[in-house]
């Protein structure tokens, strides 16, 4: 194949989204003959979206390089500006405000600049949002909107609106921040917007509307990700983001099967190349292990998730919570919640309420669902009228309120039903049986317990069932020999069998004997349950 049709079969791989074949087509033409200004414009959007983020970068400066040669300032400018936003992506804030500069001056140079005088804007604000001062960065976006409206480009208007929303919820002003994210969305939908653009913009509306208890929107926007990334099979970047979002969407729907699968993939894709998902999938994962009593692998996915830049909270906090250390999940809980912009803090409310309530603080506890309520606004989503509910009973029950406790259970209970959501709605259920059970009504409060705990078992939910099992008086059959109590601990720490055996120096069929009369004296049918149980009775 010659140069020239190399180059015209990288282009068509382009425009057809065939990124793979478009990489390698225009990387092989570009190692040979090179590649004028716009071919590598298109280098490194698709260097990009095969998930090599540093030739991808290589080939945008090398743009901004060979449009200045051609005496093209535009051209240049704008190539600039894409790899300021992508710098900041990467984390690399210093180099980012150089290229921004670059941009800023040529088109401050520039008569009629136009839309691109909005679009050079754009790495400022972001950068300004960052740094955490989301009035500034509002400012910024309102300024770069302004042009974008007057030009009539929709793709910029996309992207001032995803930026100018973020800064409108960091301030508290929710509802107006995601009248912003409908309306980039729409861009979206309406193929307005780019590649790149259109999985940024994605990716972060699905992630905020989650932390907005928003799931109809979640759910939505999940849809539109979903069939844009299975249009273009040769995708990496924004792909595990893909299956990380769902895992989330799973998790609470109760498939906690599929939950896993979907987190696997985006680690996979991660180890492909899109490192956008490496805090989504494993906190996903974690969040799995942490519910279904796997505290070892949890904690260990927590501090992968935190290794990646992002705070682990409030999963990992809850995990302290549930394996005993609660001050440490109080401290932890409260130092994030201090620290934190007023929408993070309210998404983190109802784990600090959670907390709160176990530390013995009720009225840290009590402020913190009062500060959730008013945190709601007038039009709250479902999810978080469920939320509110279900932390109203938690305090009441702690205050021992139960006849208010059991009416706000109840709410709770069926709002989470309505929204598909078994496990909340089997906790909300627990928390209407013990109102139950204060309250003298001992039957309906088992019947409570039981409904609740047929949801547990069908997800394995194990620490949750021992919880239950406390709260109803079982007693499990049967003490321990010490040579079990040792093989419950090593259990415990993730150890195999054949583990086990070593250092205890038995057979793995001796182990597997032990391991069997274990669940039969504790009642257990799972290592994760006794790994709950080990945590629970200090064993672990």
């Amino acid at each position: 194949m010659t140069a020239s049709s190399a180059l015209d079969a990288g282009r068509a791989a382009a425009t057809e989204r065939r990124w793979a074949d478009a990489y390698e087509q225009l990387a092989g033409v570009d190692a040979t003959d090179g590649l004028g200004a716009s071919d590598l414009e298109l280098l490194a959007t698709a260097a990009l979206l095969r998930g090599e983020p540093q030739a991808s970068g290589e080939a945008w400066s090398r743009a901004y390089e060979a449009h200045l040669a051609a005496d093209d300032p535009t051209g240049a400018a704008r190539s600039a500006s894409w790899l300021a936003l992508q710098l900041i992506e990467l984390g690399d804030f210093t180099r980012s405000v150089l290229w921004a500069a670059r941009a800023m001056r040529l088109t401050a140079a520039m008569p009629h600049p136009g839309a691109l005088a909005g679009f050079v804007r754009m790495a400022p604000a972001v950068a300004q949002l960052g740094s955490g001062d989301p009035f500034e960065a509002r400012h910024r976006f309102e300024e770069g909107l302004a042009i974008a409206e007057r030009h009539d480009d929709r793709e910029l208007v996309a992207l001032t609106m995803l930026g100018l929303g973020k800064s409108l919820i960091e301030t508290g002003a929710i509802e107006e921040g995601f009248a912003c994210f409908d309306r980039a969305m729409a861009a979206v939908e309406a193929g307005d917007v780019a590649p790149v653009p259109t999985g940024v913009i994605a990716c972060a509306l699905i992630s905020d509307a989650m932390m907005a208890f928003d799931l109809d929107r979640a759910t939505a926007w999940t849809g539109v990700l979903d069939r844009w990334c299975r249009g273009q099979p040769e995708l990496i970047t924004f792909s595990g983001q893909r299956h990380a979002l769902e895992a989330a969407l799973l998790l609470l729907r109760g498939a906690w099967a599929e939950a896993s699968n979907a987190a696997e993939l985006a680690l996979s894709r991660f180890r492909a190349g899109d490192y956008r998902a490496v805090y989504g999938a494993p906190y996903q994962l974690a969040e799995l292990g942490r519910l279904r009593g796997a505290f070892h692998s949890a904690e260990a996915l927590y501090r992968r998730a935190g290794e990646s830049g992002w705070e682990p909270q409030p999963g990992l906090s809850l995990l302290h919570l549930a394996v005993g250390r609660t001050r440490l999940a109080q401290d932890e809980i409260r130092r994030t919640v201090a620290g934190s912009d007023p929408f993070t803090r309210r998404f983190l409310l109802p784990a600090l309420v959670e907390i709160e309530i176990a530390a013995g603080d009720l009225e840290a506890a009590r402020r913190a669902v009062g500060e959730l309520g008013e945190a709601s606004g007038q039009s709250p989503p479902p999810m978080l009228v469920a939320t509110v509910a279900d932390s109203e009973a938690r305090v009441l029950l702690a205050e021992a309120a139960p006849a208010a406790a059991l009416d706000a259970a109840r709410a709770a209970a069926e709002a989470w039903l309505v929204l598909g959501a078994p496990f909340e709605r089997a906790r909300s259920m627990v928390s209407a049986g013990r109102a139950l059970l204060a309250l003298g009504d001992r039957d309906a409060g088992l019947a409570e317990f039981r409904s609740a705990r047929e949801t547990f078992l069908a997800l394995g939910a194990d620490p949750d069932l021992v919880v239950l099992e406390q709260l109803v008086g079982e007693r499990r059959g049967g003490a321990l020999t010490p040579r079990e109590l040792e093989v419950i601990r090593l259990v415990s720490r993730g150890l195999t069998n054949r583990a086990i055996g070593a250092q205890l120096s038995l057979s793995e069929k001796t182990v597997a004997r032990h391991i069997a009369n274990i669940f039969a004296k504790l009642e257990l049918s799972s290592r994760a349950a006794a790994t709950a149980y080990a945590y629970e009775k200090g064993l672990a």
